[in-house]
């Protein structure tokens, strides 16, 4: 409905510049607007000035088609129509003056459209550097490559049926959920897009917050070579989170390993290692870069993971502490993607002095695995849902 009425909002005020152009070539019954207060500011012949009318019509009429369509550079043909527009009102102020209003509504909204078309520029060319598609066949794992894990976790790598299946080395995946930024916080929508590499681990999360209507908070986090790096803005201008450092690295780095459930076969990766608790429960500690972090991974006896818990660095306002991070898996949310078997639904939680705080709720909706040039995330037949 709003993009309709913008729209509407759009060729209305487009066709409004016509009455400048019929007057100008003489077309008009009557005068609308006052050319002659416009010619002596512009010492122009009167048809040209009766052109720029028509060429401010033209590209409001254009915007607005782009805007229909969901070009995300819509905003170039609107800030050419609102600036020549509004030099045209302001000669003209007199008889023309209101349109400056349809353009400050029109100007908010290029702005807006510019934040996101910039905010995406930016994450579609760390996309393409951070994320390559699988050039050929990767390892295929084996019972016997298993043997050297804890029990537990060889069950859960069964369960997820990783034995046959191809190494993971890269993962795309899309996400919805809802956030909230303080425990009685109201819910915000969030739909994400993810992009793990595995043989090298890091991962770029791309998200679209709707903290309110029409106001929206554009989230990356990064983790790359070893460095963590997450980045809020508002309306995708305005940057409200901005937190790297040692901090950041290690919070990243337990996001990666808590995230293996959606990747299991990076449970074999050089960098992760294993410690046996008991027959339903395993510590992994990673190993990456500057830093290293362990966590405790909790299973069902049937091997479905469980929850992840870990010490994390939880960010306040007199510095960071550590404080306990627990992430729990819905047990009925398990669908195979690709012949992988993984939880899609997990609520997180920060276990603080003052009590729980669950700040996250998400689902995965799709998961394509080691991307090739003939793949593609949107295929519809990749998942299946998990049969009782």
């Amino acid at each position: 409905m709003v993009r309709i009425v913008f729209s509407l909002l759009l060729v209305i005020h487009g066709l409004t510049h016509l009455l400048g152009f019929l007057n100008a070539w003489h077309l008009a019954a009557e005068d609308p607007i006052n050319t002659d207060t416009l010619l002596r500011l512009q010492h122009a012949p009167l048809e040209v000035v009766g052109l720029a009318w028509g060429l401010s019509c033209v590209l409001f009429l254009a915007a607005a088609l782009l805007f229909l369509l969901k070009k995300d550079w819509w905003w170039m043909m609107g800030l050419a129509a609102v600036l020549l527009s509004q030099l045209l009102i302001i000669a003209c102020w007199a008889d023309a003056r209101y349109g400056t209003v349809a353009n400050g509504i029109i100007m908010f909204s290029v702005l807006l459209a510019y934040g996101a078309w910039r905010f995406h520029r930016m994450v579609a060319a760390e996309v393409r550097a951070f994320y390559q598609p699988v050039p050929q066949k990767q390892e295929v794992l084996t019972e016997g490559m298993l043997l050297r894990l804890p029990p537990a976790v060889q069950k859960w790598l069964q369960r997820s049926s990783v034995v046959g299946q191809e190494s993971i080395q890269a993962v795309q995946l899309k996400q919805t959920g809802e956030m909230r930024t303080k425990p009685n916080g109201a819910w915000m929508p969030v739909n994400a897009e993810q992009y793990v590499t595995v043989d090298t681990p890091g991962f770029l999360w791309v998200a679209d917050v709707k903290a309110a209507p029409y106001l929206h908070l554009y989230g990356r986090d990064k983790y790359e070579e070893g460095r963590g790096h997450m980045l809020i803005k508002l309306l995708a201008l305005f940057s409200v989170a901005d937190a790297k450092g040692p901090e950041t690295d290690q919070g990243s780095l337990l996001r990666y390993l808590a995230e293996m459930v959606w990747y299991p076969t990076a449970a074999l990766c050089r960098y992760i290692s294993w410690e046996g608790i008991d027959a339903t429960t395993a510590k992994a500690t990673m190993r990456y870069g500057a830093i290293t972090a362990a966590g405790v991974f909790k299973f069902t006896e049937e091997g479905d993971v469980k929850s992840f818990q870990a010490q994390r660095y939880y960010s306040r306002k007199g510095g960071a502490t550590l404080e306990s991070w627990h992430v729990a898996i819905e047990g009925n949310s398990f669908r195979s993607f690709q012949g992988i078997r993984v939880p899609t639904r997990a609520a997180v939680t920060w276990q603080l002095l003052t009590g729980d705080f669950t700040w996250y709720r998400l689902q995965i909706s799709d998961i394509a695995y080691n991307h090739r040039a003939d793949a593609s995330i949107s295929r519809e037949d990749k998942a299946t849902p998990e049969a009782v």
